[in-house]
């Protein structure tokens, strides 16, 4: 078994993963903050987290005869993209996480996922296994840094300290007694950049987020309006949010990806606002065919662009494609819509004060 996780891990740098580790599947301590977390209501309306909550702490429970997690993970930062700063600092432009700028994650990871268990299977014959990403109730960074992969950040993203945070996780959980790997050690210190950079306050306490104060959470997972109190904190980031690891010390060492199915498509690295916008259905659902932005549908897209262009300076262009939408068939998209005119309406008096 020693040799076989040797192999594994070298198969899996082979298949693109930049580190690959093995892990029990004692999660108890992890079962507790889990818990407590879902307690204090702050998975907001991702309702399936509470439906299958221990089953995410538990592994044997979820595929029985589970005895060992394979963890993996992936860099994803394009090498050839905007600058998320300059982006962020362009209330003309639209910001779009990172993560979802090129094609969606899920099916490359999971394809390479499988070539992992057949190289396996080649080697050892028929055995036991599922392979997950972020695709089923699974405690996916608890079971990365028991596997050595890295440590859970305060912002709850799990960190290494070669790699920063910019890269995706994956999982095999298999019937193998595979040694596992030593966890790693928290290396944050003192450091507190993450929380004190959040734009909205979610980061409450290390390792504590509150997802419904987080603007990813808002602008991804929220099906309603988007409460007023949040809306100026949102600036212009339209799909997710990266400013805690932005910050992050870490990820100075952050190395990008070579996966060229992460690069940028569309110009989602620097989008104009009015342009994404003025994207029909039709086109919204071209242009994010294999993406992960299609999940969210296009009445939420128009939700969250028409928040970035209310917070946006005063321009006679931007009140023009917020009017265009004032009769849109969505109750969501036009109240999104009156806001954001009211909030133009707010800038241009400021300009004649000034």
């Amino acid at each position: 078994m020693t040799r076989l996780a040797e192999r594994i891990r070298a198969w899996g740098r082979e298949l693109g993963f930049q580190q690959t580790g093995i892990a029990s599947i004692d999660l108890a301590e992890d079962e507790v903050w889990l818990l407590r977390w879902l307690a204090a209501g702050y998975q907001g309306d991702m309702d399936w987290m509470t439906e299958r909550g221990t089953l995410r702490s538990r592994p044997a429970e979820l595929v029985p005869g589970t005895l060992r997690s394979i963890s993996v993970r992936m860099n994803y930062l394009p090498p050839a993209s905007a600058s998320p700063d300059a982006v962020l600092a362009d209330p003309r432009l639209g910001y779009v996480s990172r993560y979802a700028l090129g094609r969606d994650y899920h099916k490359l990871m999971r394809r390479r996922l499988q070539q992992l268990a057949d190289r396996i299977a080649a080697e050892i014959g028929p055995f036991g296994y599922r392979a997950f990403v972020d695709s089923a109730p699974v405690l996916e960074k608890a079971l990365a840094r028991n596997a050595g992969l890295g440590w859970i950040g305060k912002h709850s993203n799990l960190l290494n300290r070669e790699a920063g945070s910019w890269f995706f996780l994956g999982e095999l959980y298999t019937d193998l007694p595979l040694p596992v790997d030593p966890a790693v050690k928290d290396h944050c210190g003192d450091c507190t950049a993450c929380m004190t950079d959040c734009p909205t306050g979610a980061i409450l306490a290390p390792r504590q987020v509150d997802a419904r104060r987080c603007i990813s959470y808002l602008t991804i997972e929220h099906k309603g309006a988007i409460p007023l109190e949040f809306r100026p904190l949102m600036g212009n980031r339209i799909y997710g949010c990266d400013d805690c690891q932005l910050v992050c010390p870490w990820n100075r060492f952050a190395n990008k990806t070579v996966e060229q199915d992460y690069w940028p498509r569309h110009q989602l690295d620097a989008p104009r606002l009015i342009d994404l916008f003025g994207w029909d259905q039709a086109t919204f659902l071209r242009n994010t065919e294999g993406s992960a932005i299609r999940r969210i549908g296009h009445e939420r897209w128009l939700r969250n662009i028409a928040i970035a262009l209310g917070n946006a300076p005063y321009d006679i262009n931007i009140v023009a494609a917020l009017t265009a939408h004032t009769d849109h068939s969505s109750p969501l998209v036009r109240e999104h819509v009156g806001w954001a005119l009211h909030q133009q309406s707010l800038h241009k008096e400021n300009i004649h004060h000034d």
